[in-house]
């Protein structure tokens, strides 16, 4: 099957966190279209692991209006690119204080493939020293906790836990650990 053609592209917003496109566009059977896009750097998610013990952030997350619990993630500052690894230590540092003395890479997720390019690397971190968490200003009103494994399980099926990521990286986690002797 063809390709979709970009056959002209306009940017329509842009801040310090994204921009949105809009392409014009020509799909494989030849009809014309368009799409809009959200573009945002990559972003680096990170499970802090200790033992049995998941460390989670919890923020107020603005589109939705309500505080929610995650893991750690997000991208550079003014869109940014950072090589992924460093990107999640300076994530896990900056909103929990935590610096990592092991950090292996889970897999690549795709936030929403339908709308925004934006696409990340989640990580398991371990060997864990405790420090002081360095937040930017939009996250002055985060928290963080230690939560076991069964309680982060049991909090995804109360609806407690929805962030997609935090949810697909936890999948990643627990395929690594089948395929690690």
């Amino acid at each position: 099957m063809g390709r979709v053609e970009t056959l002209g592209s306009r940017q329509v917003y842009a801040n310090p966190w994204m921009t949105i496109r809009e392409d014009d566009i020509r799909r494989p059977d030849g009809s014309v279209g368009i799409y809009g896009v959200v573009d945002k750097p990559d972003y680096a998610l990170v499970i802090a692991m200790d033992g049995d013990r998941l460390q989670l952030v919890e923020q107020f997350r603005y589109p939705l209006g309500i505080r929610r619990w995650e893991f750690p993630q997000g991208t550079a500052p003014n869109r940014a690119h950072l090589e992924p690894r460093e990107l999640a230590a300076r994530e896990l540092r900056e909103e929990t204080g935590l610096v990592a003395g092991r950090m292996v890479e889970l897999g690549l997720l795709d936030v929403a493939p339908g709308m925004s390019s934006q696409r990340g690397r989640a990580f398991l971190a371990t060997e864990l020293t405790v420090g002081d968490a360095e937040r930017e200003h939009e996250e002055q009103d985060m928290r963080t906790a230690w939560f076991s494994r069964d309680e982060f399980e049991a909090m995804i099926r109360r609806g407690e836990i929805t962030d997609a990521q935090s949810v697909a990286a936890y999948t990643l986690l627990l395929l690594h650990e089948r395929a690690t002797p």
